[in-house]
């Protein structure tokens, strides 16, 4: 990232420079969910298509707006976020979305554990945010707020009537 020419009064820059390399990783999360859930969408088949490929649009939308939200933030403590496909490459703790067309129980698994990814992150964000920058951190909250939610309405699918989840 380059250097800032401004950001968040009151805010450092180096924790402005930290806040910004953890939301820009963030921004590369949210933008890679987006199109791993698109491509579920285009490829899920089977008896339960309908069900999994209505619910996984929506999602879409409102990660795409999680997207947009961190990337203004970068923007708003002085950095310039980074979102071209090209440069998007990054270290993530979980593995890449190998299911392409197939049932649609199969992708609720492989989508279920791309959340368990994104949410350890996200949550692993919102600890390191906690002092740097408040405003980031109740931000972060409620996006996982939403991507937990999202994790639930997949599991319902994978849940058997115990409670145990068929991962």
């Amino acid at each position: 990232m380059t250097k800032r020419p401004f950001t968040i009064p009151g805010m450092t820059d180096e924790d402005a420079a930290k806040v910004c390399e953890i939301l820009q990783d963030r921004l590369n999360s949210m933008n890679d969910l987006h199109l791993t859930l698109k491509h579920a969408h285009w490829n899920v088949v089977g008896p339960n298509f309908i069900g999994i490929h209505e619910m996984l649009d929506p999602q879409v939308e409102v990660v795409r707006g999680f997207a947009d939200a961190i990337a203004e933030r970068i923007a708003a403590l002085g950095s310039s976020p980074v979102g071209v496909p090209g440069r998007m490459t990054y270290q993530r703790p979980w593995e890449d979305y190998d299911v392409d067309r197939a049932l649609a129980l199969d992708h609720v698994r492989a989508l279920n554990r791309v959340y368990d990814g994104v949410i350890s992150s996200h949550r692993a964000s919102i600890a390191e945010t906690s002092e740097l920058d408040p405003v980031t951190e109740d931000m972060l909250t409620g996006q996982s707020f939403e991507l937990e939610q999202f994790q639930w309405f997949l599991r319902a699918h994978l849940e058997d009537g115990s409670g145990q989840i068929d991962a």
